[in-house]
């Protein structure tokens, strides 16, 4: 009872952070990069391995400046993800837009659900919010539930707030099969990490053997769905584009693992261009393939 009292009360302040305009949650966003970074150092560590395995061929003064333009990006993301919780549709619209719409336009005439691969890549909730009214056809996001339900309840809300839904991982195939006679566009993360006895496939991922999930190549030869990426770059604090680029329109076509292969290489792209906005306090490398037995 104590704990969903006080998720209740956290939820209840964020929601009173998110009504503030957003050249306020900067400075707020400006102090916590001071906190996070110099203050409590965290977890630098992770971020500065994760870099030295993915850059080898980069200086230390290289890998240190990424290192802290993440951290300031970082406190940027997590006020505009608060941000989020009360934004309008105007304020969305204004901050992220799609740049070549007419893609997605072109799949659903011809009758063709789509797949999107995104990543842990800028402001993946922002795009997510942008995405929930992009079309009229069935709009649908897998996400991974939150170990606090009460938080998990409050974010599934604010992400389907404007028509998205929302299915947990573990239901994603039933979900297709559900809904496989509707033309639907669905988003997939394509960089979360596998628990151990999940990892069935091992891929060179940023100068490392990877664990990456198999859902979306999966997904997509059971719907034969388009699958594209949904490429993101930030053009200035606080606002955004995404373009979409087709990786796969036959799926059932494809050898093993190469619709895989595809959307973990175009994520790799991106990082490579920009790598201060990808999530590299993430412990995304916690097992090798010699670990599973």
């Amino acid at each position: 009872m104590i704990n969903k009292g006080l998720s209740r009360l956290g939820a209840f302040f964020l929601y009173l952070l998110s009504l503030l305009p957003f050249w306020v949650l900067y400075l707020i966003a400006d102090f916590l990069f001071v906190v996070i970074y110099y203050i409590t150092g965290y977890r630098r560590k992770v971020v500065q391995e994760n870099l030295r395995n993915a850059f080898p061929e980069k200086t230390e003064k290289e890998r240190h400046d990424i290192e802290k333009k993440y951290f300031r990006y970082l406190a940027d993301l997590i006020v505009e993800s608060i941000k989020m919780i009360s934004a309008s549709k105007e304020t969305i619209v204004k901050h992220v837009w799609p740049t070549n719409p007419e893609v997605i336009d072109n799949y659903f005439a011809e009758g063709k659900s789509i797949i999107g691969a995104v990543g842990h890549y800028c402001n993946w909730e922002l795009a997510g919010q942008r995405f929930g009214f992009f079309t009229e056809n069935r709009r649908i996001i897998v996400y991974k539930p939150l170990t606090n339900d009460y938080f998990d309840q409050f974010f599934i809300k604010m992400r389907s707030r404007f028509g998205a839904t929302l299915v947990a991982m573990k239901d994603t195939a039933r979900a297709m099969v559900k809904y496989k006679n509707e033309i639907s566009f669905s988003v997939l993360v394509a960089d979360q990490t596998p628990v151990k006895h999940e990892a069935h496939y091992f891929t060179e991922f940023l100068n490392q053997p990877t664990a990456v999930f198999l859902g979306i190549e999966k997904l997509a030869k059971l719907t034969n769905s388009v699958v594209i990426f949904c490429d993101v770059k930030r053009v200035k604090r606080g606002y955004y584009t995404y373009t979409f680029v087709p990786l796969v329109e036959n799926p059932k076509e494809t050898a093993p693992h190469e619709i895989t292969e595809a959307h973990v290489k175009y994520l790799e792209s991106m990082i490579k261009r920009e790598p201060e906005y990808w999530l590299w306090s993430h412990r995304r490398w916690k097992f090798k393939p010699e670990d599973i037995v």
